[in-house]
């Protein structure tokens, strides 16, 4: 059994599909850690889930220092809508321990400022014909690391970036859990 950490910056949807497809037999979420305040971790702590608050603008350098303070016994990072740009320091601690699930079939739609509505516009002003998520190992190149699994999701001519995230964010529910689990049965 993987005991995981998860660290989110929002409203922690991707954490409650976590949550809810949590299973002893694969992983546990020990803790929820978030960059600033927001409705994650209140999830958190309403499933009974150790919810830490290290807000990025008052430890600034020091965000990952704290926030590997608090990953005693910890077998994978989740990054789960988490909005800071992880150092170098904590992916080279936590290599291949830390994976990202990413708005976009990467290696498209990746890399510096493509997050939330951004990545789903910037496929319709591509005109892609499909899109999906990602969940990916975290290295020091934003969103370049190795592909774990996706799923694919179509791009309809009427899409509006809206409408394309809400479809998205549906198989991201499904992909992160699915993932987890896959690792956690390679250990």
């Amino acid at each position: 059994m993987l005991r995981i950490a998860v660290l989110i910056s929002g409203g922690g949807s991707n954490l409650k599909s976590l949550i809810e497809s949590q299973d002893n037999n694969y992983y546990k979420i020990d803790v929820v850690i978030a960059d600033r305040k927001c409705g994650g971790l209140n999830i958190a702590e309403n499933a009974g889930i150790k919810a830490v608050l290290i807000d990025r603008k008052l430890y600034k350098d020091e965000l990952f220092k704290k926030i590997d303070e608090e990953l005693s016994n910890i077998d994978l990072v989740v990054l789960a809508g988490f909005l800071s740009i992880v150092d170098s320091n904590f992916i080279a601690k936590w290599a291949n321990k830390i994976i990202n699930i990413h708005p976009s079939l990467l290696p498209k739609f990746g890399g510096k400022g493509m997050y939330g509505i951004h990545v789903h516009e910037a496929v319709i002003a591509n005109k892609e014909k499909e899109s999906g998520c990602t969940v990916h190992y975290v290295t020091d190149t934003i969103d370049g690391g190795d592909i774990i699994m996706q799923a694919r999701v179509e791009v309809k001519e009427d899409d509006t970036p809206e409408i394309l995230q809400k479809r998205v964010l549906v198989e991201e529910h499904k992909l992160l859990p699915a993932t987890v689990k896959k690792l956690s049965q390679a250990v």
